[in-house]
């Protein structure tokens, strides 16, 4: 009979604007169970003080290239999360 552990996987999340203004930091390593998805971080992060507030589709970008909920993630990938921008 042969057992099989749970591994993890260990993201850096990076929030800017509002966002690291509502959950109150800007950078937080995340550790997540293996395999893992985008959707998945945030629905970590929404269960932190604060993460309530994230929308339900924020922009995300994963090692600096745009990418959507269901992207996997893999040790050590940079995932950033994008408050919408305004310029004029």
């Amino acid at each position: 009979m042969s057992s099989i552990a749970a591994s993890t996987l260990t993201v850096r999340v990076l929030l800017f604007g509002s966002y690291a203004e509502w959950l109150g930091f800007d950078t937080l390593d995340l550790s997540l169970e293996s395999p893992a998805t985008i959707d998945d971080a945030l629905k970590r992060l929404r269960s932190l003080p604060g993460g309530d507030t994230l929308p339900e589709r924020p922009l995300c970008a994963l090692n600096l290239s745009q990418a959507g909920a269901r992207t996997p993630l893999s040790t050590g990938d940079e995932l950033a999360l994008l408050p919408p921008l305004a310029g004029g």
